[in-house]
C-alpha cells in the first residue's frame, strides 16, 4: 500500500484494549445527515459479540500503532435454501478503521481476514447491515467484495418518556418461565429467518429480561392457547454498552432542548419529548415478536407499552427498539418515531463454499415476506 507494512491478527487483550476502545471513541456511526452514534464499550471492546457461540475480534496495525479492527460470530440458524434449512452464518460487524488511515485497503483486509476465519470454521455465509445510505459501506462489500444484497429491515426507535405509558385493563398479561417460553419459539419461529437454534441460550442469558404474553381478559392461559395472544423478549442492551448521539441534526436539537422546556413549564400537561440523546445512554431491544388472532396487533402494542414502562424505571434507558423485516405488517403495531428509526436497515449477504453457490442464488431470490428473526446478541 505503499505505507509501511499492515499486520492483520487477532485482538489481544493485554495489548489492545485501550487502543480500540480510543479507536471506537474516534470513529462514528451512521450517515451525517442523520447524526453520528458513538459506542461505549464500557471497558469490554468485544462486548457485542460475546455473548455469541462463536466469536473472533482482527485488528490491523500500520508501523505499531493501530489503525482498523473488526469482529464476527458464529452460529447456526434456519434459511430456507433447498436441500436443506439449516446453515452456519458468520456475522460481520464493527468494522472500524481509524479517519485517517482510510481508503487505503485496510477496511477490506480486514474482512478478508475475517472470511478466511469464516471459513475455517465451516460457515456456509457470510452476512452484514449497514443503512442503506451509506455509500462507503456498500462500495466495499458490494462492490468489491461481492456480496449481494439479502434483505431491508426496519429498527423502530421509541423514546423512552415519562409519564408511563396507560396499559389498556382489556388485556392480561403473564411472564413466561424459560423452558415455556423456548418451547414456544420453537414451536412457531423456528421456521423463520435466521431463527437461531440456541434460542434456549439465548432467553437464558442474563440479559434477556424475560418473555410475556398478553391475551384478551377473561381467557386463560394454558395448553389451549386463547383466541388472539401476542409474546415478545426483552434485552437489556444497554448493560453491554451505550450509545451516545454526535452532530445531530438541528430539528433533533431544538425539538428536544423545546420539549424538555416544555416538560418543565407545563407539566400537568404531560408533554412528551426525547430523552437527551446527547449523553451516554442504554436501550431495551425487543426481540422474538410474535402474534396470532384477530386483535393480535393490539396485543403487540399494548406489549410494547408494557416495554416501554419497564424501560422508564431504568434510569439510563432512553430508548425501546426492535428490528421486524421490511415488508412484515408487524411494523403497524410497534410504537416509534420515525424521526429515530431508520425505515430500510440493509442486510448483505455472501455465499462462501463453493456447492453452496447454485443454491444461494436460489437464497436471495426468495421472497422479502418472510419474517425476519433479529438476534438481540448481534444489535
Amino acid at each position: 500500500m505503499g505505507y509501511g507494512e499492515l499486520n492483520i491478527r487477532s485482538y489481544n487483550p493485554q495489548k489492545d484494549r485501550a487502543r480500540v476502545e480510543d479507536l471506537e471513541r474516534r470513529c462514528e456511526v451512521g450517515p451525517a445527515e442523520r447524526g453520528f452514534l458513538f459506542t461505549d464499550t464500557l471497558g469490554d471492546p468485544i462486548c457485542r459479540i460475546r455473548n455469541s457461540p462463536i466469536y473472533n475480534m482482527i485488528v490491523a496495525e500500520l508501523n505499531n500503532q493501530l489503525v482498523g479492527v473488526i469482529q464476527g460470530s458464529i452460529k447456526l440458524v434456519t434459511i430456507h435454501k433447498p436441500p436443506k434449512n439449516l446453515a452456519r452464518v458468520g456475522y460481520i460487524l464493527g468494522l472500524r478503521v481509524a479517519p485517517l488511515f482510510r481508503r487505503r485497503g485496510i477496511g477490506s483486509s480486514l474482512v478478508v481476514r475475517l472470511e478466511e476465519w469464516f471459513i475455517a470454521s465451516g460457515v456456509d455465509y457470510a452476512y452484514m447491515a449497514t443503512e442503506k445510505d451509506n455509500d462507503a459501506s456498500f462500495k466495499l462489500f458490494v462492490e468489491k467484495l461481492g456480496y449481494v444484497k439479502f434483505r431491508t429491515p426496519a429498527i423502530l426507535v421509541n423514546p423512552v418518556n415519562c409519564p408511563m405509558n396507560r396499559i389498556s385493563s382489556k388485556y392480561e398479561f403473564e411472564k413466561l418461565k424459560v423452558e415455556e417460553a423456548e418451547s414456544l419459539y420453537r414451536k412457531f419461529m423456528s421456521s423463520m429467518e435466521f431463527f437461531p437454534s440456541d434460542i434456549g441460550k439465548i432467553l437464558r442469558n442474563k440479559l434477556s429480561l424475560g418473555t410475556w404474553v398478553a391475551y384478551p381478559r377473561g381467557e386463560s392461559w394454558g395448553e389451549i392457547l386463547p383466541s388472539s395472544w401476542a409474546m415478545v423478549s426483552v434485552w437489556n442492551s444497554g448493560e453491554v454498552f451505550k450509545l451516545r448521539l454526535g452532530n445531530a441534526p438541528t430539528s433533533c436539537l431544538m425539538y428536544t432542548k423545546s420539549s424538555q422546556l416544555m416538560g418543565n413549564l407545563v407539566p400537568c400537561f404531560k408533554w412528551r419529548g426525547i430523552p437527551d440523546f446527547m449523553h451516554p445512554f442504554g436501550f431495551y431491544f425487543i426481540y422474538g415478536v410474535y402474534r396470532e388472532g384477530p386483535m393480535s396487533g393490539k396485543l403487540v402494542r399494548t406489549l410494547c407499552r408494557l416495554v416501554h414502562n419497564m424501560a422508564a424505571k431504568c434510569s439510563d434507558c432512553k430508548a425501546v427498539v426492535t428490528e421486524v423485516g421490511g415488508s412484515d405488517t408487524l411494523r403497524r403495531h410497534i410504537p416509534h418515531w420515525r424521526l429515530l428509526s431508520c425505515p430500510e436497515d440493509l442486510w448483505c449477504i455472501k455465499g462462501l463454499k463453493n456447492e453452496e453457490r447454485e443454491s444461494f442464488y436460489e437464497l436471495i431470490k426468495i421472497p422479502t415476506r418472510r419474517t425476519l428473526f433479529v438476534d438481540p446478541r448481534e444489535v
